[in-house]
């Protein structure tokens, strides 16, 4: 799956979003997703890979067919389609789907009947169990750069790329909400783009160190990385953390040790895996008590803060 900094539909498929008679009009599905061409190795091209087509169930191989006629996926394209695995919901079993061609990926969970009939994509919900609170399990902000109550009771969580412009408009959205909403932790998470934004890693990696030298120099440090993006390059990034590095009270070869510590790297990537784990696709992408929001406008950012604003204050203690 390819990550993307703003808003981009990355599923293949996604026009599926209601339960699917075989024989029923569809649209055509959305450009698969860019990958590394790695992840195609070794894909037999139109044939069923990790569920060989003769040791598939007639199930997945009901599925592969139906998904290569109705998106018309002919042999340039590898169809993978694993065997269908129960859900908490009688007569409907889970199926992970991906399509792979030219070395781009789409993947994709699909539920399809016990009689393998039906095809539904979507998302199976439990309305009687908190629908963000696998969110929250994911995220682990200990050390992670905040401001606002530790104690409070409701987290506004970033997960941004310096490098990213839909990142920088957030930061100018969020901004005055820090005085609005004394009540909310506002709390940065590292998920640079590296594959697409040559400088974001160092910027996160300075970001990193000032953090450790004065918590609160962390945030003046993230508005001028992005007050200033437009101008950073990746010949320029460099002396531009540097400079920022010293105004935080660094000297400059107490900073310069602080980003080539591994220790800095080793927490940039944990962020990161923690974006991974959330299935972030998009920078930037927030979560309020858990509740994911991608892009951040601040109508929407608003809206979810007042309403768990209200929702605190219906369950708090007398």
């Amino acid at each position: 799956m390819r990550i993307y900094c703003g808003v981009v539909s990355v599923l293949v498929l996604a026009t599926v979003a209601t339960a699917t008679v075989a024989g029923a009009q569809q649209s055509p599905p959305a450009p698969p997703a860019r990958t590394p061409r790695s992840a195609a190795a070794g894909a037999s091209t139109g044939t069923l890979t990790g569920t060989s087509a003769g040791t598939a169930s007639p199930v997945a191989r009901r599925v592969e067919a139906y998904l290569r006629n109705v998106y018309a996926l002919g042999p340039k394209f590898t169809v993978k389609v694993g065997e269908p695995k129960p859900t908490a919901v009688p007569g409907m079993r889970a199926v992970s789907i991906e399509v792979i061609t030219e070395g781009q990926t789409s993947a994709l969970t699909m539920f399809v009947s016990d009689d393998g009939r039906y095809l539904l994509q979507g998302d199976l919900s439990d309305m009687q169990a908190d629908p963000f609170a696998k969110n929250r399990a994911e995220m682990n902000l200990a050390g992670a750069p905040g401001r606002g109550p530790e104690n409070a009771r409701i987290l506004v969580v970033e997960y941004g790329d310096f490098q990213c412009p839909s990142c920088r408009r957030l930061s100018e959205v969020l901004r005055p909400l820090y005085a609005d909403y004394p009540q909310v932790r506002f709390v940065f998470r590292d998920f640079p783009l590296v594959q697409i934004h040559p400088w974001a890693l160092t910027a996160s990696l300075a970001g990193r160190c000032i953090y450790h030298k004065d918590p609160a120099a962390f945030w003046t440090y993230s508005d001028y990385i992005y007050d200033h993006q437009d101008k950073i390059a990746p010949e320029s990034v460099w002396n531009t953390v540097v400079q920022q590095g010293l105004e935080a009270g660094y000297d400059e070869a107490g900073f310069k040790a602080c980003m080539a510590d591994p220790a800095m790297k080793d927490e940039v990537e944990k962020s990161m895996a923690e974006g991974v784990a959330l299935k972030i696709a998009n920078t930037p992408t927030v979560f309020i008590n858990g509740r994911r929001l991608v892009g951040g406008d601040r109508e929407t950012v608003v809206q979810f803060i007042d309403y768990e604003i209200a929702q605190t204050a219906k369950t708090a203690k007398p």
